[in-house]
């Protein structure tokens, strides 16, 4: 008998009540907002805002790395060191914040506050004039930037009925998308304007976050939430509702899939431009190759959006078969991949389209939606920090282990052990919604 509260036991009741769901301590199910969608809409797109300003703080540094290895003259190894101290801390703090803060405390005090420690270290690390301090600004920024999207999740849950929160969640999920895209213009920018000044590109995203920061408080504080759900939690947190997550197969089943699907995005996100270039027999500059990568992340925004407005009209079982199917389509589109070397180059790169706009959109439903139905808005921040730190554990290893194989057998070796981890995810995906009927999905109103 599994807990009240997870995927796979409730009793027989509409999809729509999924992000409901009492908790163990049997706390009343979520009522419709009581916020305008209009309002909603805006209070959703201020905090994409916000989050589009973390990764300004954040993929910044892909491009001042060559600027400060110069600068210090510091070795490829001393600067990746950096990035890897600043990951482990950013997967510590998924781990941590969740339970320990933002699920005690609230999401919209949380979100403030991660977005002020991400920018004062990101205007700090401009200052650094050693490459160890310069690590502790750039670690601590990643630590207060891990807190940015479960505080979100916390939040958005408050401000929409269930009927249409997978869109809105598929929604907040562009934030981390066009957030990448933006840190990089803007970060590439700067470059320019400052003659290539590495204490430029790292310290001014700070001042627009804090631009943003001031945008956020404006709309986010001056808002008449008349909700009847309170912000804070129906029963008072404690540490043993963290054991009660290990008696739900279907949180194990998510920290699984978002495993083996960061994988794929750490993959595709890493390996794609040397990828092509190898394909093409090397005769493919670095430029070309970098502008054919991008139908990865631009055809997985698509996808999110699109998955996130199907799964609200879906029932529990034709959800499970969706999924599957999108997956194993994944996993034979990766796995012929490296097969493709004969074809044009237009083809390879619309398969890679193809794998980003089925597979993105999976990837987001983990720390988001599927976040919310485990255990109900109380709990979510610590169900996404779970999961997400289970995502950013395969995304450490990804890199070393993915260019073994690619070192072992070639592209051909590393797109096969691939598909086949991710035809594994497929059939995860069989057993998120296990024991619940197929009931039907009310008609949104729209």
């Amino acid at each position: 008998m599994h807990e009240p509260g997870s995927l796979g036991s409730l009793p027989p009741v509409p999809v729509a009540m999924t992000a409901a769901t009492p908790t163990v301590e049997s706390a009343p199910a979520r009522s419709d907002p009581a916020i305008s969608r209009s309002r909603a809409a805006i209070q959703l797109g201020c905090v994409i805002l916000g989050y589009i300003g973390v990764y300004l703080c954040r993929k910044n540094f892909s491009v001042a790395v060559p600027l400060i290895q110069q600068y210090f003259h510091a070795t490829k190894a001393q600067v990746g060191a950096i990035d890897s101290y600043a990951t482990y801390a950013y997967a510590l703090g998924k781990l941590v914040l969740g339970p320990l803060i933002i699920d005690r405390i609230g999401g919209k005090i949380c979100f403030f506050l991660a977005l002020l420690g991400v920018a004062i270290f990101c205007g700090a690390s401009a200052f650094a004039v050693s490459l160890p301090m310069l690590a502790i600004m750039y670690t601590a920024n990643r630590f207060c930037g891990s807190a940015g999207w479960e505080s979100m999740v916390k939040l958005v849950p408050d401000w929409f009925p269930a009927r249409h929160l997978a869109l809105a969640m598929a929604f907040l999920s562009l934030s981390f998308v066009f957030g990448g895209v933006c840190s990089l213009m803007l970060a590439g920018q700067v470059a320019a304007w400052s003659g290539n000044n590495w204490r430029a590109v790292m310290g001014f995203p700070s001042l627009i976050l804090l631009v943003i920061i001031g945008i956020c408080w404006l709309v986010l504080s001056t808002g008449k939430n008349k909700s009847p759900v309170p912000s804070a939690p129906q029963h008072p947190w404690r540490f043993s509702r963290i054991l009660e997550l290990a008696k739900i197969p279907q949180f194990w089943m998510v920290c699984a899939l978002s495993f083996i699907l960061t994988i794929t995005r750490e993959t595709f996100n890493v390996w794609t431009v040397d990828f092509l270039r190898t394909n093409s027999g090397g005769h493919m500059s670095s430029k070309v190759a970098a502008f054919l990568s991008t139908p990865f992340d631009a055809a997985g925004a698509v996808g999110i959006l699109l998955l996130g407005w199907v799964l609200d009209r879906l029932t529990h079982s034709r959800r499970n078969w969706l999924l599957f199917g999108i997956l194993s389509a994944v996993a034979i589109l990766i796995y012929v991949l490296p097969n493709l070397a004969a074809f044009p180059v237009w083809m390879v790169v619309t398969v890679i389209g193809l794998i980003g706009f089925l597979s993105y959109g999976p990837y987001s439903l983990l720390a988001g939606v599927l976040a919310v139905e485990i255990k109900g808005k109380d709990f979510v921040a610590t169900v996404a920090g779970l999961v997400d730190a289970a995502g950013y554990l395969s995304g450490i290893m990804s890199g070393y282990f993915f260019g073994l194989l690619l070192d072992h057998g070639g592209y051909h070796l590393g797109f096969h052990f691939l598909g086949l981890t991710t035809l594994v995810a497929a059939l995860l995906c069989l057993g998120l919604y296990r024991n619940r009927p197929a009931t039907a999905v009310p008609t949104p109103v729209l």
